[in-house]
C-alpha cells in the first residue's frame, strides 16, 4: 500500500464496525467517522521478530482505541469527515484540542507504522531510496547508526522516522503523538519505541527491537514510494 492509498482514512456512512485483525478495515459510514486501515499483512506475518501477540494488543486495542476516541470527539464537530492527514494539521499547536490531536496523531502514526514494516524486509535498500540515503548520510551504515541512537535515545513514549525535508532526507525523533506532518515535513518511515510496541516481546532491550525493525522489517518499497511521491 502506498502513501496516497493509506492516507485516506476518512469518513464513511454508519456505524462502527468492530475492529479486526486481518481482512478487512474497521468499516465505518455516516457521521464523519475515521477508519481504522486493515493492516498490511496478516498479525503473524512479522514473527519471530514482533509476535501476534504483540499485534493484537498494539493494533488491535491501542490502535483501536485511538481511533474510537477520535471518533468520539469529533462527531458533530467540523472535523468528521475529514481526513485523518487534515485533523492533524488542523488541530497542531491548538491548546483547546490537544486531545483530538494526539489521538488523530496517533491513528495517523500507526497506520504509517504498520505501512513501514514488511515480511521479509529491512537490510540495506536499492534504488532510488538507497542513492538519497547515501548522498545524504555517506552510506547506509551511516544511516542506520544514527537511525537506531535516535530511536534509542528518545526519552519514554514516542517515534523516530525517516523524513524528507525539502530535499534533504533528515531523522527526526518525536514524544508521545508528535508527527512530522504537524511540522511540514514528508515522512518516509517510522519506528514506534512506545514501550507498548515491543514490551512484550523485548522487555526493556529496546535496543533489540530496534536492530530487528531494522535488520529484518523495513518496507523500504514504502519509503521510496513516500520519497518520490
Amino acid at each position: 500500500m502506498d502513501r496516497r492509498n493509506f492516507l485516506k482514512l476518512s469518513a464513511g456512512a454508519g456505524a462502527l464496525a468492530l475492529f479486526q485483525i486481518t481482512g478487512v478495515s474497521c468499516a465505518g459510514s455516516g457521521g464523519g467517522l475515521v477508519i481504522q486501515e486493515s493492516l498490511p499483512y496478516k498479525a503473524d506475518a512479522l514473527e519471530p521478530y514482533i509476535s501476534e501477540k504483540t499485534i493484537r494488543f498494539h493494533y488491535g486495542k491501542h490502535h483501536a482505541g485511538y481511533v474510537k476516541k477520535l471518533n468520539q470527539m469529533i462527531k458533530g464537530t467540523a472535523y468528521a469527515g475529514l481526513g485523518i492527514e487534515a485533523i492533524v494539521q488542523k488541530t497542531y499547536g491548538s491548546a483547546g484540542e490537544t486531545g483530538i490531536f494526539n489521538n488523530a496523531a496517533q491513528v495517523f502514526n500507526h497506520t504509517f507504522y504498520w505501512n513501514s514494516m514488511k515480511p521479509g524486509g529491512g537490510g540495506v535498500p536499492d534504488g532510488v531510496i538507497s542513492e538519497k540515503i547515501n548522498a545524504d548520510f555517506g552510506s547506509y551504515d551511516a544511516f542506520k547508526k544514527d537511525f537506531a541512537s535516535a530511536a534509542l535515545s528518545q526519552f519514554g513514549s514516542g517515534w523516530a522516522w525517516l523524513v524528507k525535508d525539502g530535499d534533504a532526507l533528515k531523522i527526526l525523533k518525536t514524544s508521545n503523538a508528535d508527527t512530522p506532518i504537524a511540522q511540514g515535513l514528508v515522512p518516509l518511515l517510522t519506528v514506534d519505541v512506545w514501550e507498548h510496541a515491543y514490551y512484550l516481546d523485548y522487555q526493556n532491550r529496546r535496543a533489540d527491537y530496534i536492530d530487528a525493525y531494522l535488520e529484518h522489517l523495513v518496507n523500504w518499497a514504502f519509503a521510496e514510494t513516500n520519497l518520490v511521491g
